[in-house]
């Protein structure tokens, strides 16, 4: 499970800014929203708020950044340039950008994080914990003198005796064979995955996939469907040969019929009740999926494939633009899969930006699960909860408050400043 993650000098983020999925101590708030793991509290969902361009899509970009860095570390020359992008609106800018994570897996709470530039990595560091409040063991520390570690709590050090400026010593401990140093880089490769909720298009294979192969993954996803009423009763796959496209050139021909023989596709139908002219059910009837459905209701099928199997594995699905195209209803509905015991057993995570403000009157959050960006004036953005808002009159939001309301009303800030003509 995710605890925390910090980002400093990356796109809008130039000050250091961390945000925290440890729940705080709110006696009224809702119980199951929050995982026991181990000594540690720690938040099913979380919701960024913020106006447009405040930097909300930014935050979502850097976890995915840090995670393209580690992934991609191994298979970096020695001099091919790190993915830097710093805050491009100070002059002369060239400090290096910082992740830092923090999460428990396998009974240790890791904490893991590096500095870079374009060129090098500036600092790298691991430490691990099995409690709270145990003290943190030192994995391994790195900066420009080289690195250290000890060796009886980090035996993959030894396999490494030299690494590039470039390169990530945890993903060089990871590819030589190192137990810790693999345990870490798989959280990334499995427990955690960012999408976009814009571009669910690319999601629909894998989530055709869990259809075509009937898996409790795919009966679940069905299951949240009907209790949805979005009108169909089933979803029905079958395996299509390749075609190849319209107005190929004719030299490209031979070669893409060999590329492509025996290679099918998945295609789904949505089955709907065919009824009498009494209104009284007949039959059923069977549409292609997405010359049938609304944008909506595709986007929701495109989701359903990560969201189900999230859920399935106990992992950490984070989603930029939750809302978009959805009824404000399925927003809330997503959210209480993940909120509900029931439907997540496993203690998964959601973490979503969005601009439903319908899911703050709803009551289905936590005044710690709700999170705001907002650009200072010099365009830098700040990344606070609601908790930490202290209100003009000195007092902080109360549970019984009208989030929905204050937040539009600009109490909370992060809402766009409209110039009056």
């Amino acid at each position: 499970m995710l605890l925390d993650f910090t980002v400093e000098n990356y796109r809008s983020f130039y000050h250091k800014r961390t945000l925290d999925l440890q729940s705080q101590k709110l006696s009224e708030e809702a119980k199951n929203n929050v995982a026991q793991v181990s000594s540690y509290s720690i938040l099913k969902t979380l919701a960024v708020y913020g106006a447009n361009s405040s930097g909300k899509s930014n935050l979502i970009k850097a976890l995915q950044m840090m995670e393209i860095c580690i992934l991609s570390s191994v298979k970096l020359n020695p001099n091919d340039p790190l993915p830097y992008e710093p805050f491009l609106l100070l002059k002369d800018n060239a400090n290096p950008t910082l992740f830092e994570i923090s999460f428990f897996k396998d009974g240790y709470c890791f904490r893991y994080g590096f500095r870079y530039t374009e060129t090098e990595i500036i600092d790298e560091w691991l430490y691990r914990k099995t409690t709270k409040r145990s003290v943190e063991q030192v994995l391994f520390i790195r900066n420009k003198d080289g690195f250290a570690f000890e060796e009886k709590n980090f035996p993959d050090g030894v396999l490494a005796s030299k690494v590039n400026d470039n390169r990530l010593f945890l993903s060089l401990c990871a590819q030589l064979g190192g137990d810790i140093s693999s345990q870490v880089i798989s959280w990334f490769e499995t427990d955690f995955n960012v999408v976009s909720g814009l571009n669910n298009q690319k999601y629909r294979k894998f989530s055709k996939m869990q259809f075509h192969r009937k898996n409790d993954t795919s009966k679940k996803a069905l299951a949240f469907f009907q209790k949805l009423q979005l009108g169909f009763n089933e979803i029905a796959t079958h395996e299509e040969e390749l075609s190849i496209p319209e107005h190929m050139p004719k030299e490209f021909l031979p070669l893409l019929t060999k590329e492509m023989a025996g290679e099918k596709s998945i295609e789904i139908e949505s089955v709907h009740t065919l009824y009498n002219d009494k209104k009284i059910a007949c039959d059923q009837i069977s549409f292609p999926f997405d010359e049938r459905e609304s944008s909506g209701t595709r986007k929701l099928f495109d989701m359903s494939g990560p969201i189900f199997d999230t859920l399935e594995r106990g992992a950490i699905l984070v989603i930029d633009e939750l809302d978009a195209k959805m009824h404000p209803l399925i927003s809330q509905q997503i959210i209480q899969l993940f909120n509900n015991p029931t439907t997540n057993p496993y203690n998964a995570q959601l973490i979503f930006t969005t601009h439903d403000t319908h899911l703050l009157s709803s009551k289905i959050l936590r005044r710690d699960q709700i999170w705001f960006t907002e650009k200072n004036e010099v365009e830098q953005t700040d990344l606070y909860c609601l908790t930490d808002i202290v209100l003009p009159d000195g007092t902080k939001p109360r549970n019984d408050a009208n989030y929905e309301k204050n937040y539009i009303a600009g109490r909370y800030g992060a809402i766009p400043y409209i110039i009056n003509e």
